[in-house]
């Protein structure tokens, strides 16, 4: 199971937004969205990869949706597979790695997963094989790109761990089976909570990076952020401090009770640690992040408290994210967030929270 190649920590940025959840991109600001082709050919140019590269970074993860990219019966669609291939070129050019993450397949959408009982994608065959479809397309199509690493679904939300490892392991064996040399990324259950990986079952394949979220506390992260509907979120919070019972989430999942402050990400990261020491793998954090309007210093001490948690650990991280969708680095036309201080340059760039990262 030893993974040698990767002893080297990922530090990275994702590009989400660009070629997934533009839909998201269109409600902020309605009037300006020039449609979603229009927005795939701009949104993201060779300048922002220049950017990730100048920073430090040494990769980007891209999110992509995939019906945006095929039809409902797996067919690619020529003109927007060319805005991936452009992704793939110019991550070459700027000398980055860039990781393919499907963030939505058929029969699967992290969003949803809270409103609907089962995903179908771990309830039914076919939804698999449709999504195994997309993989065999997008893994033979960048196989020879050694720059380009699979990351074979984005937050599963399964019923338990076993249907989750099951599906994994097809998804898994689909991008190899068309992608001998690529590196994979494959992650826990439950939003790829950091919890989950105590069940997690490790790929037979010895090219496999693991990936881990963090959001935790989402009472503190998540404070306000219009997507959530639980009252629970809709009260202001500082960090480090006490989230008392926390709520309770799919299939019963409690998240961000108790306390919260360093200690307790070393507590809470430690299943990933455990994983990771006893299978001699490499492991990403590849999102985490705190809602932009949250008060700026109490981000900045959650964003060093984990990231030397990260670091401690050796396990490599992608901030979510480089532009806009509320947690972005640089934020443009975004009307909810135009007047905040971070923002208040000719860039638009937050400074102060691209310091922290580049720190790490």
């Amino acid at each position: 199971m030893s993974n040698n190649n990767h002893n080297q920590r990922m530090r990275g940025v994702n590009f989400g937004g660009w070629l997934s959840q533009i839909d998201a991109i269109e409600e902020k600001d309605p009037e300006k969205f020039p449609g979603a082709d229009v927005h795939m050919e701009t949104f993201i140019g060779n300048g922002d990869f220049a950017n990730v590269k100048s920073w430090g970074f040494d990769h980007v993860r891209l999110p992509i949706d995939s019906y945006l990219f095929f039809t409902d019966d797996e067919k690619p669609l020529a003109d927007r597979i060319a805005n991936l291939d452009r992704a793939v070129e110019l991550s070459k050019q700027n000398n980055l790695k860039l990781i393919i993450d499907l963030h939505e397949c058929p029969g699967h959408d992290f969003a949803d997963s809270t409103k609907s009982p089962v995903q179908k994608l771990f309830a039914d065959e076919h939804y698999i094989s449709k999504a195994k479809k997309i993989w065999a397309f997008i893994a033979e199509r960048y196989s020879m790109e050694s720059h380009v690493l699979f990351e074979s679904l984005n937050e599963p939300v399964a019923p338990s761990a076993e249907i989750w490892n099951d599906v994994a392991k097809k998804l898994c064996a689909e991008i190899r089976r068309f992608a001998s040399r690529s590196t994979i990324i494959t992650g826990s259950n439950m939003w790829n909570w950091p919890s989950a990986f105590g069940e997690l079952s490790p790929i037979d394949d010895d090219n496999v990076i693991y990936s881990v979220h963090f959001y935790e506390p989402l009472l503190f992260t998540h404070q306000n952020a219009p997507w959530l509907s639980e009252p629970e979120t809709k009260i202001v919070r500082d960090y480090p401090s006490d989230y008392g019972s926390g709520f309770t989430r799919k299939y019963g999942l409690v998240m961000s009770k108790g306390v919260w402050n360093k200690e307790r990400f070393v507590q809470e990261l430690e299943p990933v640690n455990v994983f990771r020491k006893k299978y001699n793998v490499a492991v990403i954090c590849n999102e985490f992040g705190v809602y932009t309007p949250v008060a700026l210093d109490a981000q900045l001490r959650w964003y060093n408290d984990l990231l030397s948690v990260l670091e401690q650990m050796n396990i490599g991280f992608s901030y979510w994210n480089y532009k806009n969708l509320d947690f972005g680095i640089i934020s443009t036309g975004e009307k909810l967030h135009e007047k905040l201080p971070q923002y208040d340059n000719p860039e638009r760039i937050n400074r102060s929270l691209l310091e922290v990262l580049r720190k790490y």
